[in-house]
C-alpha cells in the first residue's frame, strides 16, 4: 500500500474533501502514475452532483497527465519514467473496440463510471478500511498517484509540459476530434459552435485548422466570445437573445450553416440550432444531458432540408493516435489551447470547480 493525497467526492452537491488514502499495488493491466496535473471537466461536476450515476465516495478526475512509476506484468506500451496523458478507458473485446471505434465502446458506462475494477475491487481505501471508488474513466486523477488501466494511457513527448497537455485527455480531444475525426467539414464550409467553453473553443480552433471560412461562436459570456475571435471565430453571437437565430442566418448569408456543433444538451438550443442549418446540413451534439432529457424537432420544413442529427463521444477518436496528433499543432502555434487554461493547487480544487461553473475560467487545471 502507498499513502496518497486525494480529493474525495463523498456527497452529491458537496465540496470535495482532501484526504489521505491508501493506494494498492497496480494490477497486471495497470500502471502506477504520479500525477503532475489534471484537468477539471464538466463530467466531473455532473458525476459529483449525481446527474450521471457513479458510486460515491469516489476519487474523480479523468484528464490526468503524469509520469509512470511502475507497470504491471501485462503492460507493454509504457515503462517507468515515461510521460503520459490519460484518457477514457475502453474494454479490449467488444465489437466497437475491435473495429477501432474506441469512443463507442459497448462497455463505456462500466469502464468510465463503474468505480471498480472488473473483479469488483477498488484501488483506494481509507486507513480504517473504507472502500473509495476508483478507476473513474480508468484513472481517478484527483490524487497524487493513481493505478491506471493501460487503455487509458497515451505516451507523449517528454519535452512537452504535462501541465499543458493534461486537458487533451477529454475536453480538448472531444472538441477538436468532433471536427477533425467526425464531421470533417471541407475547406470553405461554414460551422457554428454553440458553447464557447473548453470543448467549444477546441472545436473553433480545429475548424480554423481544417479550413472552414465561416466559424461562428455562440455563448452567453462576452469574454468567451472575445477569446473565440482570438482563436479563429469569424463571427460571434450572444446566446439567449431573440435575435440569435437571425444572427446565425446572417452569418451564413441567409442560407444556413453547413455544420453546427452543440456542446450543451439544452433542448431549446438544439431545437433552434436545427432551424439554422443549411440544406443537407449536420447538427451534432457532444454535451451530456441528464438521463431522460428529450428534444423535439419540427418535421415539415426539416423533411425537405434533408439534414442530419448525430451525437459524438470523445471526438470519435482513438486517444493513443489522436492526442499525440494534437501536440504538434500546439507546438506550431496553430492549436493554442493553453490560452484556455488557468492552474490551481490541489488545495484549491473546489475553487476551480466554482470558477468553471461561473464561467470565470474556461479550463481549470490542478497542478500537483
Amino acid at each position: 500500500m502507498t499513502t496518497i493525497t486525494a480529493a474525495v467526492a463523498r456527497e452529491h452537491h458537496a465540496p470535495l474533501t482532501l484526504e489521505q488514502l491508501e493506494l494498492d499495488a497496480p494490477r497486471a493491466n495497470e500502471a502506477r502514475v504520479r500525477m503532475v496535473a489534471t484537468g477539471i471537466c464538466h463530467t466531473d461536476a455532473i458525476v459529483r452532483d449525481g446527474v450521471y450515476p457513479s458510486p460515491l465516495p469516489a476519487v474523480l478526475g479523468h484528464e490526468g497527465a503524469g509520469i509512470v512509476e511502475e507497470v504491471g506484468a501485462d503492460v507493454t506500451t509504457v515503462v517507468p519514467g515515461d510521460h503520459v496523458v490519460l484518457s477514457a478507458a475502453y474494454c479490449t473485446h467488444c465489437l466497437e473496440r475491435r473495429a477501432g471505434r474506441m469512443a463507442y465502446c459497448e462497455n463505456l458506462f462500466a469502464e468510465a463510471f463503474g468505480g471498480r475494477r472488473h473483479d469488483g475491487s477498488t484501488s483506494l481505501t481509507t486507513s480504517s478500511g473504507e472502500s473509495i471508488s476508483s478507476h473513474f474513466f480508468g484513472q481517478s486523477t484527483f490524487a497524487t498517484h493513481a493505478n491506471v488501466v493501460e487503455s487509458s494511457i497515451i505516451k507523449v513527448d517528454p519535452a512537452a509540459p504535462l501541465e499543458v497537455l493534461a486537458p487533451l485527455g477529454c475536453g480538448m480531444q472531444t472538441g477538436a476530434g468532433s471536427i477533425l475525426n467526425d464531421l470533417r467539414p471541407p475547406a470553405g464550409s461554414s460551422i457554428a459552435v454553440s458553447g464557447a467553453g473548453a470543448v467549444g473553443l477546441a472545436a473553433v480552433m480545429a475548424a480554423r485548422v481544417i479550413g472552414c471560412t465561416t466559424i461562428v461562436a455562440v455563448d452567453l459570456h462576452d469574454s468567451r466570445l472575445e477569446l473565440a475571435r482570438e482563436l479563429g471565430a469569424t463571427h460571434t453571437v450572444k446566446a439567449g437573445s431573440d435575435s440569435t437565430l437571425d444572427e446565425l442566418m446572417a452569418a451564413s448569408d441567409g442560407r444556413g450553416l453547413d455544420y453546427i456543433l452543440v456542446t450543451t444538451a439544452i433542448p431549446s438550443v438544439l431545437t433552434n440550432a436545427a432551424q439554422a442549418l443549411a440544406i443537407r446540413g449536420t447538427l451534432a451534439l457532444v454535451g451530456a444531458g441528464a438521463p431522460g432529457t428529450e428534444t423535439t424537432f419540427e418535421t415539415g420544413a426539416s423533411l425537405v432540408k434533408g439534414w442530419t442529427f448525430k451525437t459524438i463521444i470523445q471526438g470519435s477518436s482513438v486517444p493513443q493516435q489522436f492526442i499525440p496528433r494534437l501536440v504538434a499543432p500546439w507546438e506550431q502555434g496553430r492549436f493554442p489551447f493553453d490560452k484556455l487554461v488557468k492552474t490551481y493547487k490541489l488545495d484549491d480544487i473546489n475553487t476551480a470547480f466554482a470558477d468553471s461553473a461561473s464561467g470565470a475560467t474556461v479550463k481549470p487545471v490542478v497542478v500537483f
